[in-house]
């Protein structure tokens, strides 16, 4: 059984086998400089590079993949804000890439950067207004995605095949860094302060065994829904939105209770005390609820795509060049 490298060097043109070369050339560079340059973001390096890569294998891909853009917003729901859908969306964007199997399956890839926050002081509910609580957390999501097309569509087409509605679903991983603002009254001016790694709920002190410190580092699971349009040859634009179901409780730094105060002062200092328990009415007896374990946090990502055919068929080789667009793209994709 031949190998699909062998494949590729027999049956490829040398114009793709030089576009290819060109674009691995180009993708061992820029991994050497991220490599250099990101040592301390391993997520976004890993990222970058995979983005490189498939930059380098869209030669050997043309026709059949687009790359482009996603521009939007980006929420979540969990414990500061249990059921606000679109409550305080910040501005998110991201990297898409696509490979058309056939006009109603795709495989999909997403490099996603957002940014979720929240506030207890922007719910009605008593328990929040008393807890008084806030958040923020900056999300970079790579995942990769299967979409299924309602009607059979492609890219390029100006008839029968020109729009779709799709669902979508995948695999990710993706980081965050919950942050709470506090005012230093010493440097006279606010600041973020990450909260990973305060113990705000007793997370890696000796006192609470059980409580390990949570990994910002996490798998998600997208799922969503979407309409894709073609434009003309070579462009496509969509609107979409995604739900990201994960699996830890701790995209908001709340999840369990109050711990000891003299504890997390003694082992922690002032500032993670302060941060731990914000409430109006006083400070909270160890035990008391502060949030809830029983459900995991969500995000979202939604907005507008735009994306772009990569090569164009070479019709002085193509012996169906006179055939329909439609049914020459369906053809390539083993549909007739």
């Amino acid at each position: 059984m031949r190998s699909p490298l062998y494949n590729f060097c027999v049956s490829t043109s040398p114009h793709t086998k030089i576009i290819f070369i060109k674009n691995l050339v180009v993708s061992i560079f820029f991994c050497t400089f991220a490599e250099y340059v990101l040592p301390q973001y391993r997520m976004k390096k890993l990222i970058f590079c995979i983005l490189i890569g498939m930059f380098a294998l869209s030669s050997m891909f043309a026709q059949r993949s687009e790359i482009g853009g996603l521009v939007g917003g980006s929420f979540y729901l969990g414990d500061l804000n249990p059921t606000g859908v679109f409550s305080q969306t910040q501005l998110a964007a991201g990297v898409i890439y696509r490979y058309n199997l056939n006009t109603r399956w795709t495989i999909r890839g997403n490099a996603l950067w957002g940014t979720v926050k929240a506030d207890d002081e922007k719910h009605n509910n008593e328990f929040q207004q008393n807890r008084n609580l806030s958040f923020r957390s900056r999300i970079n999501e790579f995942s990769i995605q299967t979409e299924i097309n309602f009607l059979p569509y492609f890219t390029g087409s100006r008839t029968r095949y020109r729009f779709s509605p799709y669902l979508f679903g995948g695999v990710g991983l993706f980081t965050f860094n919950p942050q709470a603002y506090r005012w230093d009254p010493y440097k006279n001016k606010g600041e973020w302060l990450d909260l990973a790694r305060l113990s705000t709920e007793g997370q890696g002190l000796a006192e609470y065994p059980d409580k390990k410190f949570y990994n910002t580092t996490q798998i998600c699971f997208p799922f969503g829904l979407g309409f894709k349009y073609s434009l003309n040859s070579i462009f496509a634009v969509g609107l979409e939105w995604g739900m990201r179901f994960t699996l830890t409780d701790y995209l908001d730094d709340v999840s369990g209770n109050y711990i000891n105060r003299e504890v997390l002062a003694r082992e922690q200092g002032s500032v993670a005390l302060e941060l731990a328990d914000r409430s109006k009415n006083g400070p909270q007896p160890e035990g008391s609820r502060r949030g809830s374990s029983n459900k995991t946090d969500w995000y979202s990502f939604a907005g507008v795509t735009l994306t772009a055919k990569i090569g164009t068929p070479n019709r002085a080789s193509c012996p169906a060049h006179k055939q329909s667009g439609a049914d020459r793209v369906r053809r390539s994709m083993g549909e007739l």
